[in-house]
């Protein structure tokens, strides 16, 4: 038994076993994408569905998992001879561990042997090892760049490709990819997202009598997992007898043009991008019929398919709930009408395992009230406030916001986009000598170490002799993430609402850009007489945007007490996660009116920053016909760069400007 208790025995979690099963059925509709809270048993359903599938026919000895009935004519370990039926075996489910290297998903190549034998020594992957079952990705949504560039590749061909210098071999990797995530700890890649056929969204139950049972359950595996198995194994068997039964089924299910018209229609309705939401609904929905044990798709098949793969299909940009209107979805169906030959009668099991997810409003209000507020005084502090304290204002639309990186050249701890980095991905910058094994030869390095020394090696024919000490391992050049905190004035000199919402705007954008580039994010804010940690750094930017949504503002401005606490954050995350360079956002107009004197403890904050390779920018909120230049005078004594509001566009003639000036100012020195 490789789960701590059966996935017959998972409690409230309807939708997430019947997206499983429909995936079992049918393994065409392309995997399940779980979101939910820790401690939902996310992993638990995923794992013990293995236990569920049915056994999968093998050629003997092939490490590649080939049908007897149809062998990979490509296959490494082939040609494979004739085995009638092979032998049979459970299928597998293969987890791939968030911190895996190339190397170990995609299979590696011995180079020693291929450049001095000129043999293809090749061991196999967990790509080959989950080919014709199960791939499990655990906190999907933390996994590198580089592997789910691979995943993608490996999902859209069915194939795994490994190039090592001129050396390839190819294998058929045609899998079920099951990820499960917590969206508190970020979002997953928009490319990736779309490759989940389906997904669930899971909390836990409210219920006592529901978390009762599970803990009862639990606590009874615990004392005796052998009686628990026994327990629960006739349900499994019936299970997968009905799984079985389902897959044979399937062929037979007709999707009449009245459920095609329906599927087509809901997807346009929702304005999902693409054609893969259209195929994926109808294959569920074909799936749902099978499952059901119908040979006709009905109009429920293609509503319970609509809430299964089209809620994250619908995400704009990433602080976007996903979910759907359940109303507008039942409109749609009735006015496009259904099969006209559909049964009414839907079978005692229904078209699904459970009912669908709650209706969200698309349109629903984000951030406070945007009524009349009053504005800020000349001391900062807001006329007609006795608690010096304004409602939260609604952020302006967001805007494609200038790169900004940090300087140097980091050491590519943390996989992201946005600053240089050594990296094992990325232009080829050098070569140095391999520390522990090779993953990246670089060739022209390697023969040049070796030719000195052929004469004195015997070399007689025309090989090259290459021995281990003459492997050069290449020096790539790259990105990396970086954590972005973002010092934001909270202050009654800022309060002015169209003003503050220019500023939420602002860091929005930046916090949009920061998804993209994979960045960690934290959010200190300053007001009144203190500074608070709003956001500790996390990966979920939708956590940052929210806090920004509901930040308050009104009060003294405490800039020193922001760049404090900033460093104090800034130092605890060091420790923490030390291979990641920081970049502090310092948003301000650059007026103080509480605290100390921030101009000079801004030299002391740079040096703080300084030893610890943080750099920083300072974004001008300053405005008016009358300007103080404070925030110009606090990024250069943060050693950092000022911009202002405008000068943060991307597209900005400002912007432009400033990026031709200083090129010309590099070329010319």
């Amino acid at each position: 038994m490789t789960t701590p208790f059966p996935f017959t025995a998972v409690v409230g979690q309807d939708d997430l076993r019947l997206a499983l099963l429909l995936n079992a059925v049918s393994p065409a509709v392309g995997g399940v994408l779980v979101r939910g809270e820790k401690g939902t048993a996310k992993s638990t359903a995923v794992r013990a569905l293995s236990a569920l599938l049915p056994e999968v026919p093998v050629v003997p000895g092939c490490r590649f998992s080939c049908d007897p009935g149809a062998p990979d004519p490509a296959c490494p370990d082939g040609p494979h001879e004739e085995t009638g039926a092979g032998t049979r075996r459970p299928a597998r489910m293969v987890e791939l561990p968030v911190g895996a290297s190339e190397d170990r998903l995609v299979g590696a190549l011995d180079i020693e042997r291929a450049l001095a034998e000129g043999v293809k020594a090749f061991e196999p992957g967990l790509l080959a090892d989950a080919h014709r079952g199960i791939l499990y990705v655990d906190e999907v949504n933390l996994l590198h760049d580089h592997l789910v560039d691979l995943l993608l590749d490996a999902a859209a061909m069915g194939a795994s490709y490994v190039e090592r210098e001129g050396v390839s071999v190819r294998h058929a990797a045609r899998f079920l990819l099951v990820g499960t995530m917590n969206p508190e700890e970020g979002e997953l890649r928009p490319q990736l997202l779309d490759r989940f056929g389906l997904t669930v969204e899971v909390a836990a139950s409210r219920e006592p009598d529901q978390r009762v049972e599970v803990v009862r359950r639990r606590l009874a595996y615990d004392d005796d997992p052998g009686a628990f198995a026994a327990r629960w194994a006739d349900e499994e068997r019936t299970v997968r007898q009905r799984i079985v039964a389902a897959r044979e089924l399937l062929p037979s299910v007709r999707l009449g043009d009245g459920a095609l018209r329906q599927i087509a229609a809901t997807c346009a309705a929702f304005e999902v991008d693409g054609m893969r939401a259209d195929i994926v609904m109808a294959r569920t929905a074909t799936a749902l019929a099978a499952w059901a044990g119908r040979t006709d798709v009905l109009a429920e098949d293609v509503r319970q398919a609509a809430l299964l793969a089209l809620p994250h299909r619908r995400r704009r940009n990433p602080f976007d709930a996903p979910g759907l209107d359940e109303d507008k979805l039942d409109e749609t169906l009735e006015e496009f009408g259904g099969s006209e030959d559909e049964d009414p009668d839907p079978g005692p099991d229904g078209p699904g395992g459970g009912g669908g997810q709650p209706p969200q409003s698309d349109d629903g209000p984000r951030g406070g009230d945007t009524a009349a507020r009053p504005e800020a005084g000349e001391d900062g502090e807001p006329q007609g406030s006795g608690a010096g304290e304004q409602t939260p204002v609604r952020a302006s639309e967001p805007f494609r916001a200038k790169a900004l990186s940090v300087p140097g050249v980091g050491e590519g701890g943390a996989a992201g986009r946005r600053s240089r980095a050594r990296t094992e991905h990325g232009r080829t910058t050098g070569a140095r000598r391999p520390r522990g094994t090779l993953t990246k030869l670089h060739l022209a390095a390697t023969v040049q170490a070796a030719a000195p020394h052929q004469r004195a090696r015997g070399r007689s024919g025309r090989g090259l002799v290459v021995r281990r000490d003459d492997l050069r391992q290449a020096v790539r050049e790259g990105r990396e993430g970086n954590l972005v905190l973002f010092v934001v004035d909270a202050s009654g000199s800022m309060a002015a609402r169209q003003r503050m919402g220019a500023v939420k705007g602002a860091v929005l954008s930046l916090l949009l850009d920061a998804y993209q580039r994979r960045d960690k994010v934290g959010l200190v804010t300053f007001r009144g007489s203190a500074a608070d940690v709003a956001l500790p750094p996390t990966s979920s930017v939708d956590a940052a945007a929210a806090r920004l949504e509901s930040l308050p503002t009104g009060g003294r401005t405490p800039l020193a007490a922001g760049l404090l606490k900033a460093h104090e954050v800034l130092r605890v995350e060091r420790l923490r996660d030390p291979a990641r360079r920081a970049l502090v956002v310092l948003v301000t107009d650059g007026r103080a009116t509480g605290g100390p004197e921030p101009v000079a403890l801004a030299g002391r904050a740079a040096r703080l920053f300084e030893a610890d390779g943080v750099a920083s920018v300072v974004v001008d909120c300053e405005s008016g016909p009358v300007r103080l230049g404070l925030a110009g005078q606090l990024a250069g004594e943060l050693r950092g760069t000022a911009v202002t509001l405008d000068e943060l566009r991307a597209d900005s003639i400002a912007g432009l400007v400033r990026d031709v000036q200083g090129g010309a100012k590099r070329r010319a020195a």
